[in-house]
C-alpha cells in the first residue's frame, strides 16, 4: 500500500492533538475517517483533515462503521476509557491494525477478551504508552541491557500529576476522568510509570508479574479543591468520592524483583512519574535526574544534592539509539517527543510486518492493574494474582534487544 490509510476513534483534546500534530503531518499515512460521539468533535476534526489533505474523510458517531470500513487499514483509539478494549476489539475482528492510548481495563475478563481477539485474527493491539519512549527512560534501559546497574531488584513509578481540575470540572470539559473519581478505588492509570519498567524488567519476554497488594489512602483532596473555588461545581460537594488521594501498589515478578507504583492526582503537587531503577551496581532516581553506581560516587553518599542532574553526564555514552537519530533528525511532537516517537514506532512496525514494540500481550498485562488493584483494595489490600496472559509463553518468547528494528 501507498499510503496508510487510519481511522480515528475520540477526538477530544488527546485524540484530536495526536491526529493533527502527529498523524497528519506524515507523508507515509492519511486520514480517511473520524468518530466521536460528539459532533462538534467530529467536524472540528473533519475540517482540519479536510484543509491538511484536500479530502474530507468519513465521518460517523459509531465506532463500529469506522472499523468496517475498507478503507481504513489503522484504527486509533484516544476515546474515554471504558470504551477502548470493545473498540479495539471492533478493530481487529475487522482485520485493523489497532493502537490505542492509554488507560486501566475494567475487568480481566476483557483484557482475555483482547488476547482472545489477537490469538484469532492475528492483529496487534499496540498501547499507546509514550513513557516508554522518554529520553532518560531509553538511556536508563540502554544502560540496564549493558549491565552498569548490574541485576535490578526493585523499580518504581508513579503517575504523580495533581489533576483536579481536569477532574472536577469533568462536566464542562466533558471527560470522563471525573465519573472514574466518583465512583472507582484503584490504580487507575497504572501505564506510564508501569510501561519503562516493564522493559526493564523484561515483563512477558522472560520474566512476569505474578501477584501485587495495593492500598489507597482516604479521599479528601478533591471535596476540599472543590469547596475552595467559586466557579467549581457545587454540586459535587455532596458527593463522596470513591477514589483514594494516593494509591501505593506494589507487584511481585517471578524472578522475585518487585514494582512499585504510585497514583497520586488529587492532592498539590509537582508533577513527575518518579522513574526509580535500584541494581546490585548503582541505580537511576528520576525525581532529581540522577545516576549513582558503586565505586564511583560512594564519595557523595551522603552529600547527594552535589550530584543532582548528573544523569546527563552519562548521556554521551548511553544515549539510546533512537534518541541519537531523533536528536539529529530534530525532535518533533508532544510531550518532547515522545508522541512522535510511539508512532514511528507503531507505524514502522506495520510498514515493517513486524510486531510492535509493545504489543497485545503487553497491553493487556499492564491494562490488568486498574481491576487488580481494585480488587486488592476491596478486600483490605489483600495479595491478588496476575494472570499470565502469554498463556506460559513468557518463560521463551524471545527477549527485546532493541527497539530500533521499527524506528531507525
Amino acid at each position: 500500500m501507498e499510503k496508510l490509510r487510519v481511522g480515528v476513534i475520540g477526538l477530544s483534546g488527546r485524540g484530536y492533538g495526536q491526529m493533527k500534530n502527529i498523524i497528519l503531518p506524515r507523508d507515509n499515512v492519511e486520514v480517511t475517517a473520524v468518530c466521536d460521539l460528539y459532533e462538534d468533535r467530529n467536524e472540528r476534526a473533519a475540517a482540519t483533515v479536510e484543509e491538511k489533505s484536500g479530502k474530507r474523510p468519513f465521518v460517523t458517531t459509531d465506532y463500529r462503521e469506522l472499523c468496517s470500513r475498507s478503507d481504513v487499514d489503522v484504527v486509533v483509539i484516544a476515546s474515554a476509557w471504558e470504551g477502548h478494549i470493545d473498540q479495539a476489539i471492533c478493530a481487529m475482528e475487522n482485520k485493523k491494525y489497532c493502537a490505542m492510548e492509554v488507560g486501566g481495563a475494567y475487568s480481566l475478563h476483557d483484557c482475555f477478551r483482547l488476547v482472545d481477539t489477537y490469538e484469532h485474527t492475528g492483529m496487534q493491539c499496540m498501547m499507546l504508552e509514550n513513557c516508554c519512549f522518554g529520553r532518560r527512560e531509553l538511556m536508563v534501559l540502554n544502560m540496564v541491557r549493558q549491565g552498569l546497574f548490574g541485576s535490578i531488584v526493585h523499580c518504581a513509578g508513579g503517575y504523580l500529576h495533581d489533576l483536579r481540575g481536569e477532574i472536577t470540572f469533568g462536566e464542562e470539559k466533558r471527560h470522563y476522568r471525573l465519573r472514574n473519581y466518583m465512583n472507582r478505588n484503584c490504580e487507575n492509570y497504572p501505564t506510564h510509570e508501569l510501561g519503562p519498567i516493564a522493559k526493564v524488567l523484561n515483563i512477558n519476554r522472560g520474566n512476569r508479574m505474578v501477584s501485587l497488594t495495593s492500598t489507597a489512602s482516604c479521599s479528601r483532596g478533591l471535596h476540599e479543591f472543590i469547596r475552595g473555588r467559586e466557579d467549581a461545581n457545587k454540586d459535587l460537594l455532596n458527593h463522596q468520592f470513591v477514589q483514594g488521594d494516593i494509591v501505593n501498589t506494589v507487584i511481585k515478578c517471578a524472578h522475585g524483583e518487585t514494582i512499585e507504583l504510585t497514583l497520586d492526582t488529587t492532592l498539590p503537587r509537582y508533577y513527575s512519574r518518579g522513574f526509580t531503577v535500584r541494581g546490585t551496581k548503582g541505580m537511576y532516581n528520576e525525581i532529581n535526574d540522577s545516576i549513582y553506581i558503586d565505586g564511583m560516587h560512594n564519595e557523595f553518599h551522603e552529600k547527594w544534592k552535589q550530584q543532582w542532574g548528573n544523569a546527563s553526564e552519562f548521556a554521551e555514552k548511553y544515549e539510546h539509539p533512537i534518541w541519537d537519530k531523533f536528536i539529529h533528525d530534530g525532535v518533533r511532537g508532544g510531550h518532547g517527543g515522545i508522541d512522535w516517537l510511539e508512532y514511528d514506532a507503531f507505524f514502522g512496525a506495520i510498514e515493517r510486518g513486524i510486531d510492535p514494540p509493545i504489543d497485545t500481550y503487553d497491553t493487556a498485562a499492564w491494562m490488568a492493574i486498574t481491576p487488580l488493584s481494585e480488587e486488592s483494595i476491596s478486600i483490605g489490600s489483600a495479595p491478588v494474582a496476575i494472570p499470565d496472559f502469554t498463556h506460559g509463553q513468557w518463560t521463551h518468547r524471545a527477549p527485546e534487544v532493541e527497539w530500533d528494528m521499527a524506528i531507525l
